[in-house]
């Protein structure tokens, strides 16, 4: 998934809420999807305009309620979910392909986990757990093979992302094993993953 389609995905996903302006979106993608932290309005405007061009979004001028943009004079623009938008995002929230267990994607995938069905909430973890695991055991490598030509802070630095890892893998396992026996849970699904 480019990172343009992950900013679309979680632009979405926040409409799906309420409409909201440009400077509220952002502020709404940067505390609540921290992979957004630095989301400037330099991306944010234009990813905005070619959603209200392809149908997804629709952009609704009304006066500004607060006091700065009554000075001014402008209108501000609310941006809200179309028919099309709707369908989008039910049909992205529906998939679990290998992008939405990405670095890039699972958080915004993850943040969106209220929305989407049981099923294909496992399959994305168990995924995105396969992915580590991956990651686990390449790094683990590339640290046993380096370990004699590498200085300190580089053995320290890879250490610490080691661990990082592990957590992650740990705190996936737990969310695994949590959807699995949630009540309702989708046995088929939870057996017929991966073996972790």
């Amino acid at each position: 998934m480019a990172k343009t389609d992950v900013l679309t995905l979680a632009i979405l996903g926040m409409l799906s809420e309420q409409p909201l302006h440009g400077y509220q979106l952002r502020k709404q993608l940067g505390s609540e999807l921290g992979a957004f932290r630095a989301l400037s309005y330099g991306s944010l405007y234009p990813a905005l305009k070619r959603m209200v061009g392809s149908g997804l979004i629709a952009a609704d001028a009304n006066e500004a309620e607060d006091a700065h943009a009554a000075t001014s004079r402008r209108s501000r623009i609310a941006y809200r979910l179309t028919d099309e938008g709707k369908k989008r995002l039910a049909d992205e929230l529906a998939s679990a392909g290998a992008s939405s267990w990405d670095d890039d994607a699972f958080d915004v995938r993850f943040s969106m986990f209220d929305k989407t069905d049981s099923a294909t909430r496992l399959r994305i973890l168990e995924g995105r757990r396969s992915r580590l695991a991956e990651r686990l055991e390449e790094v683990s490598e590339s640290m046993q093979q380096r370990r004699e030509r590498n200085d300190a802070y580089t053995t320290e630095l890879q250490r610490h992302g080691l661990e990082r890892v592990e957590r992650e893998v740990q705190w996936l396992d737990q969310l695994i094993e949590t959807e699995r026996s949630a009540p309702g849970g989708n046995t088929k699904a939870a057996t017929g993953g991966e073996n972790n």
